[in-house]
Parts: structure tokens; C-alpha cells; sequence
């Protein structure tokens, strides 16, 4: 049924369709996004100054990814699940359908602890390795997984955990 109104759709109108819902979805061109002007993200560093505002005082976890092209720039970036004070469910699907969507050739994923302490727990390792087994089947490269506490984070790639 999905492909009788694509092919019944003009072009322009086609790659008009939405993959995601566009509130959740935020495309680095917007002037209010905080990923508009960023050259290139190539360090953890990077990516807590720019997601800091984003995640300062949430009372509840709340899993973000961002979208990178060939390059490593930023195209956009998507809250993929809120969760609760300790936990969010996070599924690679959902994940993926944006990043698709955007064309991505790569992701960043970032969470974050509202306890304040950034240290992964063996959820966050075992989510990490089926998004990175997900993305290998879809050509989509995991290139980190930064998780936020109060005062610093901690970065899969820098701890050599991918």
C-alpha cells in the first residue's frame, strides 16, 4: 500500500515524506538548533559543550543522537526516548529509522545520569554493542556513546570501548 502512494506522489512531494515526527527531529540548518555553525564534531569534549544545555537540570534520562555525514558533520540530531530517573528505554530501531532518514553515514549517542555520576552501567555497555552490531548491518557507523553526569562524562571511544 506504501508504495502504491509513492509511486503515484510527483518527486518534490516524495522527498517531502516524513520518516520521523519533525518536532522530534532537529535539522543542524535551523538557525535555534544548537548544532547550527558546528564545523565538525571530532572529540567528546566537543560533544558535552554542545549537548550540555540540552541535558543541564533534566530530572530523568533522556537518550539523544546525533547525525553525522560523510565527513562528520553534523546534520541533525533527534531525542530518541525520556526516560525515567534512572532508566531509558532505548531500542536500535529507533535509532536507526532517523539516521536513515537523514542520510547519515554516521552516529553519536549520548545519554545522559541525572544522579550526576557519568559511569556507564552494563545496560549502557550492552545497548552500545547492539547499536554498534545494528549499524554495521546498515552501514551506519557508531562512533560514540557519551554519557553526561553532573561535573564531566564519559566517552565509549575515549575509553577504548568500541
Amino acid at each position: 500500500m506504501a508504495q502504491k502512494s509513492v509511486s503515484r506522489t510527483h518527486h518534490d512531494q516524495a522527498t517531502s515524506l516524513q520518516c520521523v515526527p519533525l518536532f522530534r527531529l532537529q535539522v543542524v540548518k535551523e538557525p535555534h538548533s544548537p548544532l547550527y555553525g558546528v564545523p565538525k564534531i571530532s572529540a567528546s569534549g566537543d560533544v558535552r559543550q554542545l549537548v550540555e544545555a540540552h541535558f543541564d537540570g533534566r530530572p530523568h534520562e533522556e537518550f539523544l543522537v546525533v547525525f553525522l555525514d560523510a565527513k562528520h558533520r553534523p546534520t541533525g540530531y533527534q531525542v530518541v526516548s525520556v526516560g525515567s530517573l534512572t532508566l531509558s528505554i532505548v531500542h536500535p530501531r529507533e535509532v536507526f529509522k532517523a539516521a536513515v532518514c537523514m542520510n547519515a553515514a554516521a552516529v553519536i549517542c549520548i545519554h545522559n545520569h541525572p544522579s550526576g555520576d557519568p559511569t556507564p552501567s552494563q545496560e549502557d555497555r550492552a545497548l552500545t554493542k547492539r547499536l554498534m552490531e545494528s549499524g554495521e548491518l546498515l552501514g551506519i557507523r557508531v562512533l560514540d556513546h557519551v554519557v553526561i553526569g553532573e561535573d564531566r562524562h564519559v566517552s565509549f571511544a575515549d575509553e577504548g570501548w568500541l
